[in-house]
């Protein structure tokens, strides 16, 4: 996987935009499987395809801006018609006693679309502005995650919260100090190669300082600091559905979803943050008061 990943990199934007795509997709077919109750499927034949009609849709919309000057004339229009299609689809298959099942399905399928897509978008612009802006953050979530085990594992003693058992406060903290020092050394190195950006020397005290390490130090922190609360999300997430993993695509690891989970939240602006976990702790709550 290291591997593929590397050679990923080093083809390019346009090939990490389609790994980008991949990766979406597995999640998206984990995401919809989270939901689903194989006997009201049975009821209802071709229900699932309106999901994945849903989420081309949506994948047109979002990556079809890029083309939309060159190969896509209409992309506003075509985006809406397949929207609007989709609607009345949905309209069309109501089906009387299921009508509960298929609005929850329905609007599952929606907030899936809306948090995969929204820091999706973010993720695309940061690759086409230059692959370190994409390269590093990944990099530094892998790092963060890999030193908060080793050092909970040696120094760990302390919970760091309920919902991840296994989690410590010194693995939490030995791993931020990890990744904020990995930050400065990864941009030092990434930023000299041209085709991942265009290096600006800073000579400080006889010290060859990029002005993009700066700016890795903040990356660094956001990595160390918000990014395990994505996997703490989901982990909240999964127990409150009782499920271990999101799927089985990574055979040892679980599902693509559940190696993704911190990469998703570090692409959201905080505002935006704040509000996704308002609303889905908000659905959440009405799950188990449902139940």
């Amino acid at each position: 996987m290291i591997g593929g990943f590397a050679l990923i990199v080093y083809l390019g934007h346009l090939y990490i935009t389609a790994m980008v795509v991949v990766i979406q997709i597995f999640m998206a077919r984990e995401l919809f499987n989270l939901l689903r109750k194989p006997y009201e499927d049975k009821q209802l034949p071709g229900f699932r395809l309106l999901n994945w009609h849903f989420f081309f849709t949506v994948m047109l919309f979002v990556y079809g801006r890029i083309l939309s000057q060159r190969l896509i004339k209409y992309h506003m229009a075509i985006c809406y018609s397949l929207y609007i299609s989709g609607f009345v689809w949905f309209i069309l298959t109501l089906k009387k006693k299921m009508y509960k099942y298929q609005f929850s399905q329905y609007a599952w399928t929606h907030m899936i679309l809306i948090v995969m897509f929204t820091q999706s978008s973010f993720t695309l612009a940061n690759i086409f502005e230059g692959i370190f802006w994409f390269l590093l953050p990944a990099s530094l979530i892998v790092i963060n995650d890999i030193f908060a085990c080793i050092c909970g594992f040696f120094f760990g003693r302390t919970p760091l919260i309920k919902l991840s058992p296994k989690k410590t406060w010194e693995g939490f903290i030995g791993a931020s100090i990890t990744t904020m020092i990995s930050a400065f050394l990864l941009a030092h190195v990434m930023g000299r190669f041209l085709w991942l950006t265009c290096p600006r020397e800073f000579p400080w005290k006889e010290i060859s300082i990029l002005p993009v390490q700066w700016h890795a130090l903040c990356l660094g922190l956001f990595a160390s600091i918000i990014a395990p609360f994505g996997g703490f999300f989901a982990s909240g997430f999964k127990r409150a559905f009782k499920v271990k993993d999101f799927g089985d695509s990574i055979p040892g690891h679980g599902g693509i979803t559940d190696r993704m989970d911190c990469q998703i939240i570090t692409s959201l602006t905080l505002e935006e943050q704040q509000a996704l976990f308002m609303k889905l702790g908000q659905m959440l709550q009405e799950k188990v008061i449902g139940s």
